[in-house]
């Protein structure tokens, strides 16, 4: 198997995991009416604004990481096996719930790291 395979194997996989992260997303968008997806997006949003100021590069490790064979697909199935064991935990959760919960969770650990 050459160079050139490897690479594009990596590829196939980072946006397999692209389409697979998009369709949870809008699986979970189509689940709520109008008016929970807005007070969810305003709750959302203060966590990120904080969250952003800790982690203000994440952005630019999302996308590099999805150009780097195979790195997203790693990145991303952590956080799918991550998710599995939350809703195993929590029955009546929702992945609002757990994108909360990582943010909170994230920003507890930048907080712990800066004291």
């Amino acid at each position: 198997m050459s160079y050139e395979e490897i690479f594009i194997y990596g590829w196939n996989l980072n946006a397999l995991m692209f389409f697979l992260n998009l369709f949870i997303g809008i699986r979970s968008m189509n689940s709520k009416t109008r008016e929970e997806l807005v007070e969810e997006n305003k709750i959302l949003g203060r966590l990120k604004s904080e969250f952003d100021k800790y982690y203000p590069y994440r952005k630019y490790e999302t996308i590099i990481s999805y150009l780097m064979p195979f790195t997203a697909f790693f990145r991303v199935s952590y956080r799918l096996i991550e998710m599995r064991m939350f809703f195993n935990k929590n029955m009546e959760a929702s992945l609002v719930d757990y994108m909360i919960y990582k943010y909170e969770n994230d920003i507890k650990i930048a907080k712990n790291r800066i004291e």
